[in-house]
């Protein structure tokens, strides 16, 4: 019989509800605890799920049947969780995006977790879609010749409401930033995943259409990556009525562009005979509003598909294949597009 992990949630916001349907749905996991501080949401969703509910911390780590811990709540929270975890020997942390909302804060979490032997892995679900993995592969092949230009757009809608009825949306030192940091931060994953490290990056960012948030709602960066290519970013949430994030791969032999799950071009100077039904078969595949304008408006599968790969890297003695360190590469461009921002525009090398 397959190892049955117990899986605990910390934090019962939203975004919690998409990591149970993952609990629930992965062949070796098992949903046995939650745990939040407000404790009429962390009783009513213990109650939905059927779980136990713990209104403290310690007491949830100490619940022996917890064996890997996922954790939702507001971005720096993560850190005071993590931690926990590792000094109570769990066998894996997963995190929501974005891992903390500084390097210094992902780098104290990584080392203790490294030190004690606790996998971690940060939540990015859109590099598990089918799509995202047949570019990496192509890249990863070769077929793409040398790369040139990769992009992406994340041109989204946030209402007002959005940032009132949960506060800490829109506060810095809750979650980092904003559009880069909070919303777009898997569209900037990906484009770090495809092109691979980045070299420098200069950027502007601005506060363009909400009220009563100290983050940026509108941003742009030019960047260069180590391998010579380059690349621009593009993000805003004040753009009606909000559209699905892209991201455009462009080659000496071949280009792709990637329009949420779905593939809008495929070509490559070298065809092959799976090029075509990989054009038809993706064509159209995003059957959700990939959050464009409901951050709600999104499938489990990709988080479905990430905790399954934890279940199998532990149970294969590997590294997840998104870890800490490599969750924490967001971060550090982010980081560094508003450290160049800050200071008018001036290429920032990482």
């Amino acid at each position: 019989m397959d190892k049955q992990y117990g899986i605990g949630i910390v934090g019962t916001g939203a975004i919690a509800a998409f990591h149970a349907i993952a609990a629930e749905t992965v062949n070796g996991a098992c949903l046995v605890a939650c745990h939040s501080h407000n404790p009429a949401k962390c009783d009513a969703f213990a109650e939905k799920y059927g779980i136990k509910s713990y209104h403290d911390l310690e007491s949830f780590m100490n619940d022996e049947e917890v064996e890997i811990v996922m954790i939702t709540t507001p971005p720096s929270a993560h850190l005071e969780a993590a931690l926990s975890a590792i000094e109570h020997k769990k066998k894996a942390i997963i995190i929501e995006k974005p891992i903390e909302i500084s390097t210094e804060r992902c780098s104290k979490m990584i080392e203790a977790a490294e030190k004690a032997g606790v996998m971690l892995s940060g939540i990015f679900q859109s590099r598990f879609f089918e799509a995202s993995k047949l570019i990496k592969k192509a890249i990863d092949e070769g077929r793409f010749g040398k790369l040139t230009l990769i992009d992406t757009q994340f041109k989204w809608l946030r209402t007002q409401d959005y940032f009132d009825s949960v506060p800490w949306h829109g506060k810095k030192s809750e979650v980092g930033g904003g559009i880069l940091m909070n919303q777009g931060t898997h569209a900037i994953d990906l484009l770090r995943w495809f092109g691979g490290d980045v070299a420098n990056v200069s950027g502007r960012t601005a506060l363009l259409n909400h009220t009563g948030i100290d983050v940026e709602d509108t941003a742009v960066a030019v960047l260069q990556f180590k391998s010579g290519a380059l690349g621009i970013i593009e993000g805003t949430s004040a753009s009606y009525p909000g559209f699905l994030k892209r991201v455009e791969i462009c080659g000496t032999d071949g280009s792709v562009i990637l329009e949420e799950e779905s593939i809008k071009a495929w070509q490559f100077r070298e065809e092959r005979p799976e090029d075509e039904e990989i054009r038809r078969h993706f064509a159209e595949k995003t059957s959700t509003g990939g959050g464009a304008s409901d951050p709600m408006g999104i499938a489990a599968d990709g988080h479905i598909a990430q905790l399954q790969d934890v279940i199998d890297a532990l149970n294969e003695g590997r590294d997840p294949l998104i870890t800490g360190r490599e969750a924490e590469k967001a971060v550090a461009l982010v980081e560094a597009i508003y450290r160049s921002a800050d200071e008018g525009g001036r290429v920032v090398e990482l």
